[in-house]
């Protein structure tokens, strides 16, 4: 790659003092055709969509027998952390938890509270600023921390570890799988081939609140616009520097979304994967490779939009695709993961260690600003500069 970062952290000592745990907090998914209506009832709460509604929003889970992969993914993720933990002897106990299906994310701390765990280090499975990417899993917390004191039990500070975008064992596993998509095209388009980075779209409000780009990072020359789409460019960028390099191809590119939900009238980003190969196409491209860079692993909105709905269309049209892999359990994401946590604890010590950031926009803050992607209501969010909840070594 054009860059490297240094070697992660040193374990020595195997705790990485203040924290007690790492909290695995991702979305959740159901997993069988009786899970799926209860399942996307938790993710639309509040919203006052119908019941025979969501029957036909899930029926791209029901092309699946109900399952969505994601609770698998997190499963392997969950173990290679662990492992990893335990091969470079970082004493770190790592629990699970979901915003939206079992295991629950309040379920999870109770767990944890009952362990013993008082200082949580916690991931989320979105690597990303925005709303739904990284704030609302900060209100989840702050709900199931009211929970546990309403509940009687010890309320741990929680603690969410910084976007991890451009870590390096984010990307590199990424530019391997573009790599390998290229090398699955017929030869005779393979160095023609275009590259559709895709990650999941949002409303343009969001978009642009979700913040700065020199808000999110060390680096005051990143200039104006939300944060959201420059972070997904800089890791294009940077994909596509390592992929020339490898290859000696300059493969042209394009960021562009998928997954779109919500009422017609409001404006998401764009363009959509299915118009944007439809666009490709007529333009002469003979081949195109998607490369999901916005997504942890190869959940749903990977496997129905990408695997089933662009590539049905790219059979339509007589274009050649290939799906680049997503980072899932890869044991270059858990070594990140262990970078990351140990990055924090140097910091929550007062010692300042190196961060890893591949491209130009740097490593992001450990403290989301405030004000930074907010919601239509105002509601608490644990883990950021406006969080006025729980501190070290109080409890209840």
């Amino acid at each position: 790659m054009p860059e490297q970062c240094d070697p992660p952290l040193s374990t020595a000592g195997g705790t990485p003092g203040p924290y007690d745990a790492l909290l695995l907090l991702s979305f959740g998914g159901p997993e069988g055709p009786d899970d799926v209506v209860p399942f996307l009832e938790n993710v639309t709460r509040g919203r006052g969509i119908p019941r025979e509604r969501l029957k036909e929003v899930g029926q791209h889970y029901f092309l699946f027998g109900g399952v969505s992969p994601i609770n698998a993914q997190n499963r392997e993720l969950l173990d290679a952390l662990r492992k990893d933990f335990a091969e470079n002897g970082l004493n770190l106990p790592v629990y699970w938890g979901n915003r939206n299906w079992a295991p629950y994310l309040t379920d999870t701390l109770r767990e944890m509270v009952r362990d013993g765990r008082r200082r949580i280090a916690v991931l989320a499975t979105s690597a990303y600023a925005s709303y739904s990417g990284c704030r609302q899993y900060r209100e989840n917390l702050a709900d199931a921390l009211a929970t546990l004191r309403a509940d009687g039990l010890p309320v741990p500070q929680v603690d969410k570890l910084r976007h991890y975008f451009n870590h390096e064992g984010f990307v590199r596993p990424m530019v391997d799988g573009v790599l390998a998509s290229l090398a699955e095209l017929p030869a005779d388009v393979r160095d023609g081939a275009h590259i559709a980075f895709t990650t999941h779209s949002i409303p343009t409000a969001a978009a642009d609140t979700s913040g700065r780009p020199e808000d999110h990072t060390d680096d005051s020359r990143a200039g104006e616009g939300g944060a959201y789409v420059a972070q997904h460019l800089d890791v294009a960028r940077v994909i596509a520097a390592a992929v020339r390099e490898e290859t000696g191809v300059d493969h042209p590119w394009q960021l562009v979304y998928q997954s779109r939900s919500g009422a017609p009238h409001i404006p998401w980003l764009e363009p959509d994967i299915c118009d944007h190969l439809e666009e490709v196409h007529r333009a002469g491209v003979p081949a195109v490779v998607m490369a999901p860079i916005g997504f942890v692993s190869d959940h749903m909105e990977v496997k129905y939009d990408l695997d089933t709905e662009a590539t049905a269309k790219a059979a339509e049209l007589g274009l050649p695709v290939a799906r680049s892999a997503t980072v899932g359990a890869d044991p270059r994401f858990a070594a990140a993961v262990r970078d990351l946590v140990l990055e924090r604890a140097a910091a929550e010590q007062g010692r300042a260690p190196a961060r890893c950031a591949l491209g130009a926009l740097g490593p992001s803050h450990d403290l989301c600003p405030v004000g930074c992607c907010p919601a239509r209501a105002p509601r608490p969010a644990a883990a950021g500069a406006d969080w006025t909840g729980p501190v070290a070594g109080v409890q209840g």
